[in-house]
């Protein structure tokens, strides 16, 4: 069963988030990641409980290759870059 990782981000430091992306997106494919949704326009509709900054949506062919990606020792140090350069909600979630 597919899983998503979906992160909602508040980019701080722009120059450094570009290479965090260039720098995340070969790990993630490297786990079977693909990119479905990476920033762009958005149309919040209702917002009750959160009111999302931009939103990436990684689909991975399960639960646990999108654990494994975000555990893996060569993404440790690209997090980092990610961690100082934006504030992030990220959850991981089953498909159907």
């Amino acid at each position: 069963m597919p899983a998503y990782v979906i992160v909602d981000t508040k980019i701080e430091d722009p120059v450094a988030y570009e290479d965090y992306k260039a720098q995340a997106r070969p790990i993630a494919e490297s786990y079977g990641g693909v990119y479905r949704a990476r920033g762009g326009d958005m149309d919040v509709v209702e917002s009750d409980l959160w009111t999302p900054h931009r939103l990436v949506i990684v689909e991975f062919p399960s639960m646990e290759k999108a654990q494994a990606f975000l555990s893996c020792p060569e993404y440790a140090p690209v997090a980092k870059i990610r961690h100082g350069a934006a504030k992030c909600s990220l959850t991981i979630i089953d498909g159907v």
